[in-house]
């Protein structure tokens, strides 16, 4: 399930401000902007729900918010209160969609003290985290507004979930969408007019200092309006290409989806990944190509049983008006070993929505382009085509490695440019649509904060003496059967990502991931993965990557 999500124009003003202080863990605070018996304040009555054990329906809503705002203040330093102004109101919300939420920064400040570059707008939370000073004193930092309406059940795709522990079922949790939200005002948001291109009073934002599009070559800060404009609509070719982002990707996102015709031997071609359905992997699924047909026109878009004989093969199907589980349960039931969904308007291949766990083949799309060229090969002569993944290029990011942002044509107001792309994978916090499965990780959201300037001004508390160099000490004890201390030393502040993974390379556990200053750390492995589950007995790899390098080293866990 994907559903938009929007935040609000910021407010716009420009102010001096006063020399830095010394940066601590950040205090955020939410500002109840309900009325009497309204948002934060219903009082409706409400049982716990997944950790949340707030008596009334306002309750569980404020704990919402006040577990999202300690998250981000435990990840980002700033001495100056972070003041987010929250309300709940009706908003859009109908069988079509529903707009969950919305912020942004309230007031904007360029040539302050601490500032990182000059003539450079920055958001109110990071300008004051720099100057060390309130900017602003008369406005709270971020104002941010979420849909009441969607407990009336106007939306189909459900409810919000109040809990705190990720089970949201067939609801919509609320926690990702509030992270998402007040990571918009805290500074992952262009205010850039991206209907003209022009610079906002004439000077660039600390975010589109880091916008580059690969097309021409050009940060967003040395384009002209008529690049900029063009370059909002410029799909698939504007990457952020902050340094402590592009560090980060490999360590969160998968290798890229692709679908490889070896013969004819056309090559790889872009697909979209489903939300359902087998992993993706890099060996693939390999077979012969058949076009599927069921008993109803029109005839390939598999909305019926199929007809054909497609046992052992790759299906190719039409998107149409049926939903894609359907084509994938009709294609597995009939025998195929993958199913191809060819686009039925034109642009890039589609993300494919939807749940069923009886799907037990991959499932992939295609452009429409792509797959006219797929059904004229077929019309040829046989066609043999993988379903996999690249052996090393990233989902959602450049041959680069650098991370995509989301630029669809025409530009979408809200969610153009100031996101993550909707191709990366696993999904991140900060796409424009809110996906199944995020929680309470902030992903790469952390990084980009890095880039742009959240975490690199001192942080107090950094030991005397640090590490001459970077190290990844033994685990111990190894080989274990409960637990054992995983230690390293840091030389240099900066973001850390220690995780352990399988002898395959795939991620188990995440046991840290950000920002660190010099010193000694221990960490504790008690043999389960990210969810809590038990792993079987055998040799795991635990990494440590920061930005002076990367260390890996193998242990033993017994059963």
């Amino acid at each position: 399930m994907k559903t938009p999500l929007r935040f609000l124009a910021p407010l716009l003003a420009a102010a001096l401000a006063v020399a830095p202080g010394a940066a601590t863990a950040a205090t955020i605070v939410i500002v109840n902007n309900d009325g009497l018996n309204e948002g934060f304040n219903d009082p409706s009555p409400r049982a716990p729900v997944g950790g949340n054990n707030g008596a009334t329906l306002g309750q569980q809503r404020l704990n919402v918010f006040n577990h999202a705002a300690a998250i981000w203040g435990a990840l980002l330093p700033s001495t100056v209160t972070i003041q987010v102004r929250a309300q709940f109101n009706p908003q859009t919300c109908d069988a079509n969609g529903a707009v969950l939420g919305s912020a942004g920064a309230v007031t904007i400040h360029r040539d302050f003290a601490g500032a990182d570059f000059p003539g450079t707008w920055y958001g109110q939370a990071l300008a004051n985290r720099l100057s060390g000073a309130d900017l602003s004193l008369a406005q709270p930092d971020i104002n941010a507004t979420f849909n009441v309406s969607l407990d009336s059940g106007c939306f189909p795709g459900g409810v919000w979930y109040y809990g705190l522990d990720g089970n949201e079922g067939n609801d919509i949790e609320l926690l990702p969408v509030v992270l998402h939200e007040v990571g918009h005002g805290l500074g992952f948001q262009t205010f850039v007019n991206l209907a003209s291109g022009a610079l906002n009073g004439g000077f660039p934002d600390i975010y589109s200092r880091f916008i580059l599009d690969n097309t021409v070559g050009l940060h967003w800060d040395d384009m002209t309006n008529a690049q900029r404009q063009a370059s909002a609509i410029n799909t698939g070719n504007v990457v952020w290409d902050g340094p402590a982002t592009t560090l980060a990707a490999p360590l969160i996102l998968d290798k890229r989806a692709q679908l490889t015709v070896t013969s004819p031997p056309l090559g790889a071609l872009a697909v979209g990944r489903a939300s359902f359905g087998a992993a993706l992997t890099a060996a693939g699924v390999s077979g012969q190509l058949i076009l599927g047909q069921d008993g109803a026109a029109p005839v390939n878009d598999g909305c019926t049983a199929l007809v054909n004989a497609v046992a052992g093969r790759v299906v190719l199907l039409d998107r149409g008006v049926c939903t894609f589980t359907l084509k994938a349960q009709a294609a597995q039931n009939a025998g195929a070993i993958a199913l191809i969904i060819a686009n039925n308007a034109a642009g890039p291949a589609p993300e494919l929505g939807g749940s069923d766990p009886t799907i037990t083949i991959p499932v992939i799309a295609v452009s429409q382009a792509d797959g006219t060229t797929l059904k004229n090969q077929l019309l040829g002569g046989p066609v043999n085509v993988t379903v996999g993944t690249h052996a090393t290029l990233l989902a959602g990011a450049d041959n680069a490695g650098r991370v995509l942002l989301y630029a669809p044509n025409p530009v979408v107001g809200g969610s153009s440019i100031s996101h993550f792309d909707v191709t990366l994978f696993p999904d991140a916090l900060m796409e424009p649509f809110v996906n199944d499965g995020l929680s309470d990780d902030v992903d790469l959201t952390l990084y980009h904060f890095d880039d742009i300037g959240w975490l690199d001004a001192p942080i107090t508390g950094v030991p005397p003496g640090p590490p001459s160099a970077l190290q990844l000490r033994a685990a111990a004890p190894n080989p274990f059967s409960t637990r054992t201390t995983l230690r390293y030393d840091l030389p240099k502040a900066g973001m850390t990502e220690l995780g352990v993974y399988d002898l395959r390379g795939s991620l188990v556990k995440r046991i840290h991931s950000g920002y660190r200053t010099a010193g000694t750390y221990t960490e504790t492995w008690d043999g389960t993965d990210g969810r809590g589950h038990r792993m079987p007995s055998g040799v795991y790899l635990y990494r440590l990557k920061t930005a002076q390098g990367m260390a890996a080293k193998r242990m033993v866990l017994l059963p």
